[in-house]
């Protein structure tokens, strides 16, 4: 996969928001679930809420593999993108961890509501310092110096992104897409980020 598709991709779907392409749009919808058929132009997705959506490909779509990190090398100058939610005894804790390629640090950096699960967020930074207690911990740094610390846990998932192609939009594969509900109620998307070689899309 070129470098630029992976820009593109990762500037879509990992907390960075989908810009309005017109008058008609309405804000994303993360779609995550399964596949349950697919062909050139439209892909129909058995949805984690027990329903099916299905989503309208543009001309062009592109698609993304996920591929394991390790949380053991993540470290000082990283540039993170983690879902989290507020621990009962303060700070946050990671849900997923993805982690950007030095080419695209800086990809919509910021901290923003996320939907993985209730309360969750999710902020995308440079990771200023990291701690080894109790798993680990990274310090992220955006927008001008605010920072926020999370703490990841040795079973968080950890992926960075790969390759990946239409074939692998089999049924029963795991998707996660970020769509735009046009003006007369239909999904459509651009980009479809699969899980392959035993790899889920955790976000």
């Amino acid at each position: 996969m070129k470098l630029r598709t992976v820009m593109i991709v990762f500037g879509t779907i990992s907390g960075l928001g989908v810009a309005a392409t017109s008058a008609q749009a309405t804000d994303p919808v993360r779609v995550r679930g399964i596949v349950a058929s697919s062909d050139a132009s439209q892909l129909t997705v058995k949805n984690r809420q027990g329903g099916t959506d299905t989503i309208k490909l543009a001309a062009g779509w592109k698609i993304s593999g996920v591929a394991s990190a390790s949380i053991k090398d993540i470290k000082q100058g990283d540039f993170l993108g983690i879902a989290s939610v507020s621990k009962a005894d303060g700070g946050s804790g990671a849900l997923e961890v993805v982690v950007f390629p030095a080419a695209l640090k800086g990809a919509g950096e910021g901290d923003r509501p996320w939907d993985l699960q209730p309360n969750s967020r999710m902020t995308n930074g440079t990771v200023a310092d990291v701690t080894n207690v109790d798993g680990r911990a990274v310090t992220l740094t955006y927008d001008n110096g605010q920072t926020k610390k999370i703490s990841i846990p040795d079973n968080t998932p950890v992926v960075t992104f790969a390759p990946a192609t239409s074939t692998d939009l089999k049924p029963g594969a795991t998707v996660f897409v970020i769509a735009q509900r046009d003006g007369d109620g239909t999904l459509s998307a651009s980009r479809v980020v699969v899980g392959n070689n035993g790899v889920v899309p955790p976000m």
